[in-house]
Order: structure tokens, then sequence, then C-alpha cells
């Protein structure tokens, strides 16, 4: 585990101390799941079983604060070459109008994440096609969705390795492209970036990200 970090106050991150310990468990730990890393936090703080979990809007806050703080440069450029990875890949992607979601997008990244791609078609096998045709080595799996109507899908899911970053591929139906899931950190739908905007995004100097909001 690398060595604790001091407590951290920012304006722009919550100053509980339990979003705090969480974000770091996430952040040093490299674990993604939001849930587990507040139980760990609630556990490591002696707090009770009954205790309020924060909501994920917060430790995602945090996450992006901590970074900034204790990831610096580091950080940011990591953060650069994830969203110009992204970028690479959409434009691959093209006739699947790719979407990039995911922490790419808030920022609230940490050395486990990959890029996250939202694509659609009718036939999900079109994509294994694709991939297949260009010899590009892939491994697939699948992952749950939750809707606003209470309702979960699986979708298939594609991994590939572009280098060193690893990139997640969803296969979602074409009726799909109008419809996001939910994003786990908040609740809302999730941000779904066309590709125009995700060169935007990939433009972000380092000082910037370090300084300026994520959007």
């Amino acid at each position: 585990m690398a060595q604790r970090r001091p407590a951290f106050d920012r304006g722009d991150v919550a100053a509980s101390p339990l979003v705090q310990e969480a974000a770091r468990i996430l952040c040093e730990e490299a674990v993604l799941d939001y849930r587990a890393a507040k139980l760990k936090a609630a556990q490591r703080l002696g707090l009770g079983g009954n205790t309020p979990l924060p909501d994920n809007a917060s430790i995602q806050a945090a996450v992006i604060g901590y970074q900034r703080l204790f990831g610096g440069r580091e950080y940011a450029e990591q953060l650069r070459r994830l969203r110009s990875t992204a970028v690479q890949a959409m434009r691959l992607l093209a006739e699947f109008q790719p979407r990039l979601s995911g922490a790419a997008v808030s920022g609230a990244i940490t050395a486990a994440h990959r890029v996250q791609l939202h694509v659609f078609a009718d036939k999900p096998e079109a994509l294994d096609l694709f991939f297949e045709h260009r010899r590009i080595p892939y491994r697939q799996d699948d992952r749950v969705y939750r809707y606003s109507s209470g309702r979960e899908e699986s979708v298939p899911l594609l991994r590939f390795e572009a280098g060193e970053i690893g990139v997640d591929v969803a296969m979602f139906g074409e009726d799909d492209l109008r419809r996001a899931p939910l994003s786990p950190n908040d609740g809302l739908p999730a941000k779904r970036l066309a590709l125009a905007e995700a060169e935007a995004l990939a433009k972000m100097e380092v000082d910037a990200i370090l300084g300026g909001s994520e959007g």
C-alpha cells in the first residue's frame, strides 16, 4: 500500500473524513468500486455499521481533488493519455457512432481506470467482426447497466489494449443512442461525449486539468 497521505481539505473537496478516506482508498489502492471503498473507509475509521454512507458524487469530487493535490502532473498526464487514446479509438470505431463515457470524462481516474466507450449497432457481433477483420486482439465480456426505469440490462463488452491504455467498448443497440444508462457515481444519465467533444477534452492542458473544472 502507498504511504498514507495527510488529510486534504480544499474548496472543491468535501471535508468529511469518510469521504476523504474513501477517496484515498480509491486512488492509492486502485479500487474501482465506490461502495467497497466507502465500506472499507468506514471500517478503518471505526464507524458503526449503521453509519450513513456519503453519496458517490461526493466521492467522485474527492477523487478529483485528491488526484489534483497529490497526483499532480503524473495524474494529469495519465488523464490526457486516456483521453487521447479514447479519441484514437473513437476514430477507429467511427461507423459505430462511438461515445466517450466514464472517468475519462469526469477526470476522476486512478491507475486502475480504462477508457470507457459506448458504441451502437443492431447486431452485437458486428463489433467482433470489425476487430477480427483488422486482426486486433480483444476479449469478450459483458457489463450490467441500470436505467432510470429501474431496469438493469446486460450489454456485450469488448476489451482491448491500446499500448499501455486499456479500452472497454460496450455495444448497445442503435435505439439506445438516446437512452443513456445511469452513471453509478451520481445516479444521473451517464455523460456520453461524441468525437468532437472528446477531441476538445483531449486538448486540455496539464495546468488546466490541475486548476480548472473537469466538467
